[in-house]
């Protein structure tokens, strides 16, 4: 192996280290704090391809190791986060386990993606990342008072959970944030997308994480009805 394949892999690596540095957080009952593990996950998950495309360096080896390694950070992890989040929350000794569903559509997510020529200009279904950075967010959304009515109650848990499971193998069509080059052209809903996001995040820190998932599914199904309304 090359510098040049080394340097994407292993910023793949570090996704999964992170991945598992959350559901150590988990397991010691912190799992409000997987989160911000989940976060750098993300940052990780981003650069590493980022760099392979950069550097001409993807591989079969690249591909699947970042498959494996976005199922435990983007998969295993918000699985178990809505498990004891549920469960923290429900007096129905079996309504938790509906959190594993995450972990499973998280598996035909990535298998599908793997599979599909269609994604490489953009995805097929909600990405794992998006996924895991709105459900791991919940915790500390809960502990604020707007919220927290709303994200105690066991059912509306339970069907956030099936409703954002379910958006990861639907055929919806979103936009990537994938650069093949840095100029305004082609990337103007990109552009607009990640600078209303850091906005955001600046603005409200890790709790801004959902409200930028939704703005980042919306506003790629209106880049949708443009595209197809201009042909």
């Amino acid at each position: 192996m090359t510098i040049r394949n080394f340097i994407p892999n292993m910023l793949t690596c570090l996704n999964l280290v992170f991945g598992c540095l959350a559901l150590i957080t988990i397991f010691e009952g912190q799992y409000d704090h997987a989160i911000y593990y989940v976060f750098l996950s993300g940052i990780a998950d981003f650069f590493d391809g980022f760099a392979a495309r950069m550097l001409k360096a993807s591989s079969n080896i690249g591909k699947d190791l970042d498959s494996l390694a976005d199922m435990v950070s983007f998969g295993v992890v918000p699985a178990f986060v809505m498990f004891k989040m549920i469960e923290a929350n429900s007096v129905m000794a079996y309504l938790p386990y509906v959190g594993l569903i995450v972990a499973v559509f998280s598996a035909l997510r990535l298998a599908k993606f793997n599979n599909d020529e269609r994604q490489t200009d953009s995805f097929h279904g909600l990405p794992v990342p998006a996924n895991a950075l709105f459900l791991c967010t919940l915790p500390l959304l809960a502990v604020e008072p707007i919220f927290a009515d709303i994200l105690s109650n066991q059912w509306v848990l339970g069907g956030i959970t099936v409703v954002m499971a379910s958006l990861l193998i639907t055929d919806v069509k979103l936009l990537a944030l994938k650069f093949k080059h840095f100029g305004w052209e082609d990337n103007e809903a990109r552009y607009i997308i990640l600078g209303a996001s850091i906005v955001a995040i600046a603005t409200f820190q890790l709790l801004a994480l959902p409200f930028v998932i939704v703005f980042y599914f919306i506003g790629s199904i209106f880049v949708n009805l443009l595209d197809a309304r201009r042909a």
